[in-house]
């Protein structure tokens, strides 16, 4: 299963490594490739419940536009 998510807030890469560390936290998460260019997050995983995605991203600080996939 993958999520593509887009995030507003990041713009340096220890913004970068908040938003992964938050996300392979989570139970089912398998990989965590961020576009700091793009604003875009993709996770790779099983069970991924897009709640869940978007509570890590927000409690590190950081908003999610909109998740897709």
């Amino acid at each position: 299963m993958k999520k593509i998510i887009k995030v507003e807030g990041m713009s340096c890469n220890h913004c970068v490594m908040a938003v992964k560390n938050a996300l392979q936290e989570l139970e089912g998460v398998s990989q965590v490739d961020i576009s700091l260019e793009d604003k875009k997050v993709e996770v790779m995983g099983d069970n991924l419940v897009d709640e869940s995605l978007k509570e890590a991203i927000e409690d590190a600080g950081y908003d999610v536009v909109e998740i897709t996939g």
